[in-house]
């Protein structure tokens, strides 16, 4: 019976597993889109509008973009930075998005940009809580091309630190 369990509870987690990383994925192509078309919330506003969303964005400049990717993470139990851990999750780590401009201060309409989410899956969390028993970096990216020149062409990372394991 232990390992039948045992089987049954790594079946649903692999499954878990799956779909945070799917997850990740779609969150890295909606940040790339966003990326891509230069997504500012309010143009009229001096600082584009990110310190109006609820929360609003901690920092400024184009690193915003990847707070606010980093932040839609939290629809599941992969956590944005900020948030507490919760009694189905605790160990969970926040999820990291970057935005890349892969040709840096040259960057132009029609060149890519390339976003990336990223986070720690602890495997068996809700058994083996911070025990450390197993753990998987999972990573989504997405690619598309520049609709508009962005404001900055830097590497952003959302946190900069300390997010997916780093």
């Amino acid at each position: 019976m232990p390992l039948v369990l045992l089987l049954l509870l790594g079946m649903l987690d692999f499954g878990k597993m799956f779909r945070d990383w799917i997850e990740e994925t779609q969150l890295a192509s909606e940040g790339a889109r966003l990326a891509a078309v230069n997504y500012c919330p309010d143009p009229s506003l001096g600082d584009c509008g990110w310190s109006t969303l609820t929360p609003p964005c901690p920092v400024s400049g184009p690193q915003c973009l990847a707070w606010y990717v980093a932040n839609k993470a939290g629809t599941s139990e992969l956590r944005p930075p900020g948030r507490a851990a919760s009694s189905t999750a605790p160990a969970q780590n926040a999820a990291q998005a970057c935005i890349t401009f892969p040709n840096g201060t040259a960057t132009k309409v029609g060149d890519p940009v390339e976003v990336t989410v990223k986070v720690v899956y602890h495997w068996l969390n809700y058994i083996t809580s911070q025990a450390g028993f197993a753990s998987t970096p999972l990573s989504g990216k997405a690619t598309m091309r520049l609709e508009s020149k962005p404001a900055s062409t830097a590497t952003v990372c959302w946190p900069t630190t300390g997010g997916a394991g780093t």
